[in-house]
């Protein structure tokens, strides 16, 4: 993990240093620790399901991992998980059974005690209600789930699965009370019965309290005596000064780039006692094309634009440096991260190859073409980057290209009809494995609807990986995947974010929430004075 304040010189060898701070604060400030304080948490995202069966947004699954336990989760800066509620898992048969022992002792918030039975419950339950907008896709390997005894539970694979034990360590992952969670429905009263570190007291639109929960049998070690997340539904500003007056103690997922760049040199921000606090981040972003359409249908064209792209303005000028350029599907800190891209196309735009491609290919005109944005999802600064790619393109003088911003559901509903031949994809990954980066993309009726399919991805290289226990050994294969679409370009890498928190100086523990895993940890939260 990475974590940088601005009262600290960065240390960085590649990207993937690992900084393990002491205090936020100058280095001649003595800290005495207060580690049963309460924390108010700020972030501009709002909470939008608060039953496990239906949420698959960051600020549910925030929710889902502080209040409910997994059979498995992932530590600090871990990219595997370790039993949670389990005491031991373990596969078998080939990677098809995979077994879990419950540690002794667990029960929910409600006294309730939590067995085997309610494992079962809550991956059946989430399978069965499949909301739109729920993790049943996440379960799909699932074939039948059986419980011995109430210690133990034995999920039974469709296909070999070693990717089963990080999808069950998500948000997905979560198990819920059978004797409250309604079988064929959604919990919607907003409240939460869960066996983790922490109870929700309270929520509504404005806020939501978090007490600790004190039968909590677990791995996470709470530095605090509460958490208060409070919402600021997108406006930034409002965030912004909250954190400035002192109203909130952390602001985390809302800032832009902007501010945070302004907030990491600021003076007055140094003199107020706030720091920018940065971790690793596995979420990227994608120019996707859509290999039917009859402009960048054209491999040729797909080549040129990939040829001219400049990555490092994008991120300089647009992202503040929030971001870094990728060159690759499976972002850095990810097994099977590579090159493909940079070693294809360069690092820099190329011009004169880009010229080259389209006249060997009999395209002597300037290419017309749309590049589609949407905001409201990807954040404010989608419109300038688009634009910025549009202007890249145009310089060359091989295109005559523009940006058209849409709202977000005329945006997936243009995508989904084939409307548009080039669009932005972003993804912040539901584990830290190289499958969550290739086979929603390019799977059987993958996610980007760009009409794209290889079968030697589809039928070889993601059902060998898809099946090795060892995720160090899927490296050659994933970098095979990789090659392919750097090859036949169904999409573009553009950027890979870095993760952000702004704290005041005396809080601590940031830095074990800001990770690949995307989990926020509130039990690690703490101040010092």
């Amino acid at each position: 993990m990475k974590v940088r304040t601005k009262r600290s010189s960065p240390l960085i060898a590649g990207g993937l240093a690992a900084v393990l701070l002491t205090g936020c604060g100058s280095t001649d400030q003595i800290w005495t620790f207060k580690s049963k304080e309460k924390m108010v948490v700020g972030m501009s995202d709002d909470i939008l399901a608060t039953d496990p069966a239906a949420g698959y947004d960051p600020g549910s699954w925030l929710l889902f991992n502080n209040v409910f336990q997994s059979l498995l989760s992932f530590p600090p800066g871990a990219s595997s998980p370790v039993p949670e509620a389990a005491e031991e898992c373990k596969f078998s048969d080939g990677s098809k059974t995979y077994t879990c022992t419950l540690r002794d002792g667990l029960k929910f918030s409600n006294d309730n005690s939590l067995t085997s039975a309610d494992v079962k419950y809550s991956f059946d339950r989430a399978i069965k209600i499949n909301d739109p907008a729920g993790p049943a896709p996440l379960l799909s390997t699932i074939s039948s789930i059986s419980t011995p005894d109430d210690k133990t539970v034995v999920f039974r694979l469709k296909v070999p699965d070693a990717t089963f034990p990080s999808k069950i360590a998500s948000g997905a992952g979560s198990i819920v009370d059978r004797r409250i969670y309604p079988k064929d429905s959604l919990l919607k009263d907003g409240k939460t019965v869960g066996s983790g570190p922490y109870k929700l007291d309270s929520f509504d639109k404005e806020k939501a309290v978090f007490s600790v929960y004190s039968g909590y049998h677990g791995t996470a070690e709470v530095k605090n005596s509460g958490v208060t997340l409070e919402f600021f539904h997108g406006n930034q500003q409002d965030l912004k000064s909250s954190l400035e007056k002192g109203d909130v103690d952390i602001a985390y997922r809302g800032l832009t780039a902007k501010a945070i760049a302004a907030l990491d040199t600021s003076p007055t921000a140094e003199a107020d006692g706030i720091d920018v606090v940065q971790g690793s981040s596995a979420e990227v972003q994608h120019m996707v094309f859509n290999v039917a359409d009859p402009v960048v249908g054209k491999l040729a064209v797909r080549k040129a634009m990939a040829y001219l792209v400049d990555r490092y303005s994008l991120v300089s000028e647009v992202y503040q440096s929030t971001a870094t350029p990728l060159y690759s599907i499976i972002p850095v800190g990810i097994t099977g991260h590579g090159t493909s891209f940079f070693d294809t196309y360069g690092d820099s735009p190329q011009p004169k190859k880009a010229k080259e491609v389209l006249r060997d290919s009999g395209i002597t005109d300037k290419v017309k073409l749309t590049l589609w944005s949407t905001p409201s999802r990807y954040g404010p600064a989608t419109d300038d980057e688009l634009q910025t790619i549009a202007d890249q393109l145009n310089e060359s003088g091989l295109f005559d290209a523009r940006m058209k911003s849409v709202p977000f559901d005329e945006y997936e509903q243009g995508i989904a009809d084939g409307k548009y031949g080039v669009y932005v994809k972003g993804w912040v990954p539901d584990y830290p494995d190289p499958d969550n980066f290739t086979l929603p993309f390019f799977g059987q009726g993958n996610v980007l609807s760009n009409n794209y399919e290889n079968n030697e991805i589809i039928k070889q290289i993601i059902p060998q990986t898809s099946s090795m226990t060892d995720r160090a050994n899927t490296r050659q294969e994933f970098m095979k995947l990789q090659d392919i679409v750097a090859r036949e370009l169904p999409l573009l890498p553009l950027w890979q974010g870095k993760q952000y928190a702004v704290a005041h100086e005396n809080v601590r523990g940031l830095q074990n929430c800001l990770d690949t895993s995307t989990v926020f940890r509130f039990w690690e939260l703490s101040t010092a004075e």
